[in-house]
């Protein structure tokens, strides 16, 4: 049976009487972790754009729209950050911890056509060069995160040449969490579980699936998620492998419906987990055997989870895909899969992934400190199935499950 993580004492808001959640620390210590990664691989600044990277690197918040913001983050100096118009102008005195700020260049993923794009990467690529040079770095390796072709090719032309790419720095960075990163995922748990209850106590038939789209982001807002999803909601013979959402069907009486509710946010660090749900009636013995086959599998993963052991030995707990009459792991990529969870985790995954794809060939060392989601699925195609996910943190005695919303059988709807 998998232990579940303490509680946290405190809650969202802040307070003089307790020790909380505690921005400066957690801002302090994610430059201190990829600063001393930057040393380690040899990388003097980093030139990144992904605003979940952005947002590890700064605390900033800000316009996700493709590289219209980006900082100039260094290994041994002060970050210059180059924020998208009217942020620039609104931001400087909200976020003294950033003492460099500049406007950023965009050509807007190329919209302004060919000749004007060009014109405005060769912009870009110019001042970019003239910090480098300012700090004697220009000889230095950049790493390079989230531009396309035109940003990298307008560097190259300006003498920036020893360009490497960010993903796996950054990565690496992101898959260890500090306290407060993770008190930022318990929180966001927390919330999640009030969401999980408000579907539950509202879930009926004759609604549509839409409905339970609307029922998610309301409760997640009120609760106070930072960023409150939809979520993906399937239901009846939709219920198993992960197929179209937003169907506008009906839910009717003994319908098995379960819902994703990935990427609502608090303080960036999102959630991601599922849950089953019976409608009008108490699910049959077919329903609850794919179901215990579901939360028995997790369970034998999640034993697996600790410091010291690999994702090749919680991966070999997930059965092949043929179990499903299919021919390639691949077919079962992200359904059957442990992954990382931290910032923006409805866009991309953390560090590491279990699945049986990768693991065995290239397995992962598990750390205390990660945070990880794990999540199967049963069922029948056009028939039904049942799905379930939790949200975990990494102790020194082994995963424990942040996510407190039942996970034991499938929970029927009120009648």
């Amino acid at each position: 049976m998998p232990n579940y993580a303490s509680k946290l004492t405190f809650g969202p808001e802040a307070a003089d009487w307790q020790e909380r959640f505690n921005p400066d620390r957690m801002r302090r210590q994610r430059v201190e972790r990829a600063q001393m990664l930057m040393r380690k691989y040899g990388v003097a600044a980093l030139l990144e754009a992904n605003h979940h990277n952005i947002r590890y690197l700064t605390a900033l918040k800000g316009f996700a729209y493709p590289m219209c913001r980006y900082v100039l983050f260094f290994a041994e100096h002060d970050p210059v950050m180059y924020e998208h118009n009217g942020y620039y102008h609104q931001m400087p005195d909200q976020c003294p911890w950033i003492k460099e700020w500049r406007p950023a260049r965009s050509w807007l993923t190329g919209s302004p056509g060919p000749e004007a794009s060009a014109t405005e990467a060769k912009a870009f690529a110019g001042e970019i060069k003239a910090e480098l040079e300012k700090r004697g770095l220009l000889g230095e390796k950049l790493g390079l995160g989230s531009f396309d072709g035109t940003a990298r090719e307008a560097l190259v032309n300006a003498g920036v040449k020893n360009i490497v790419d960010t993903r796996q720095l950054m990565l690496e960075a992101r898959m260890v969490k500090n306290q407060d990163e993770i008190s930022c995922l318990k929180t966001c748990a927390a919330m999640v579980d009030g969401v999980w209850y408000r579907i539950w106590e509202n879930l009926k038939p004759g609604m549509r699936d839409t409905d339970l789209m609307t029922v998610g982001a309301s409760a997640g807002y009120q609760i106070g998620l930072e960023a409150a999803v939809p979520g993906g909601w399937r239901t009846g013979p939709m219920t198993f492998d992960r197929g179209c959402h937003a169907t506008n069907r009906i839910i009717q009486v003994g319908d098995l419906v379960y819902g994703s509710y990935c990427g609502a946010t608090y303080m960036g660090y999102g959630s991601c987990t599922y849950r089953t749900f019976m409608v009008g009636r108490d699910p049959a013995a077919k329903e609850k055997d794919w179901y215990k086959q579901v939360r028995e599998r997790l369970d034998a993963v999640i034993e697996e989870i600790k410091p010291g052991k690999t994702t090749a030995d919680a991966a070999k707990h997930f059965p092949p895909a043929t179990k499903w009459g299919y021919k390639s792991e691949v077919e079962v990529l992200a359904s059957e899969i442990g992954h990382g969870i931290g910032l923006g985790t409805s866009t991309g995954y953390d560090a590491p992934i279990i699945n049986r794809l990768w693991s065995f060939d290239h397995p992962q060392l598990l750390e205390e400190g990660m945070t990880i989601a794990v999540e199967s699925r049963e069922g029948e195609t056009r028939v039904g199935g049942a799905r379930l996910e939790n949200m975990l943190v990494v102790t020194k005695n082994g995963a424990e499950i942040m996510d407190y919303f039942p996970r034991d059988e499938i929970l029927v709807a009120p009648r």
